[in-house]
């Protein structure tokens, strides 16, 4: 089996088969005429056989030529597309980027985000994938995203996290209720009302109740969503009042309600891009890890 046959042979092949002339098909090639000659004695003697019968006045192709010479025509056209496609893909001239963000980021910082990357890169294809944090992490670590952006996930082996921000809760109020309007409330302030709280196993659930627990606080919690955009009407229509994260904020003032910032215990959690340690990165993705790097200032 020919094993040492290369692009430049076929080329060199093509232009003379197509010319009908080695002095012709040279100049094409950009070699000189007894380099071509050689070339493609070595190319038949790869093969087995005669490709072009050579006369004084004319060279045209042998049977086995003619029925070759479609063959390497497609067999270069496909080699050139395969490179062009990668190198507009190193170039950021086309290519696919899968983010996956937790629906606070989603809903808030992530659409004028991708408008600068779009400014940066319109070529590349986007698809977001509005996902709970937990799920996030799982489709990180099985390779189906190549990047989130979702709460720290703690020390996790096949996961690297980049931090960009730290994200704090604020109390979600119907605007008429008593405690709207105040600069900031401690979480003692929350305990008595109907509570609207995050589904468990929510991790942001999880950690607003743990640090309670610490301080021996507990919420009268009432009613249970999966969704932070739902939490949000259900404290609209007065079925109660809620914490949600900082994020969140503008789209819970859009429905009308009052957002106070919470202490006593200052709960936060760091934000960040969650990528797998060992995968390598596609192009796409590491611009956007350096646009959001860019975009927030690093946490030191």
């Amino acid at each position: 089996m020919p094993r040492n046959v290369t692009p430049k042979q076929l080329r060199a092949f093509l232009a003379v088969a197509r010319t009908q002339s080695f002095a012709e098909a040279a100049a094409q090639v950009h070699l000189s005429q007894p380099a071509l000659s050689i070339a493609m004695k070595n190319l038949e003697a790869e093969l087995g056989g005669a490709l072009f019968a050579r006369s004084t006045r004319a060279v045209s192709l042998t049977p086995e030529g003619a029925e070759l010479l479609p063959k390497v025509s497609q067999l270069l056209a496909d080699w050139d597309s395969v490179l062009s496609d990668a190198h507009q893909q190193f170039a950021m001239q086309r290519g696919r980027l899968t983010i996956a963000a937790m629906p606070s980021f989603a809903n808030t910082a992530l659409p004028a985000l991708l408008a600068k990357f779009r400014e940066q890169y319109p070529s590349v294809t986007i698809r977001v994938q509005e996902v709970i944090a937990e799920q996030l992490v799982e489709q990180v670590k099985g390779g189906r995203i190549e990047l989130g952006i979702s709460f720290d996930p703690g020390n996790q082996p096949d996961l690297a996290f980049t931090p960009l921000f730290t994200d704090h809760f604020v109390a979600v109020l119907p605007a008429d209720h008593a405690l709207a309007g105040r600069k900031r409330l401690p979480w003692s302030a929350l305990c008595e009302a109907p509570f609207i709280a995050l589904q468990r196993p929510s991790s942001l659930r999880g950690l607003i109740d743990r640090h309670l627990q610490e301080q021996g606080l507990t919420l009268n919690v009432e009613l249970e969503s999966n969704q932070l955009a739902t939490i949000g009407r259900m404290v609209a229509t007065g079925l109660g009042i809620s914490a949600v994260p900082q994020l969140c904020e503008q789209s819970m003032l859009e429905l009308g309600l009052s957002c106070v910032p919470l202490y006593k215990p200052n709960i936060e959690r760091q934000v960040g891009i969650i990528t797998h340690a060992r995968r390598p990165r596609s192009q796409a993705a590491s611009a956007m890890m350096a646009l959001l790097a860019h975009h927030y200032t690093p946490i030191r």
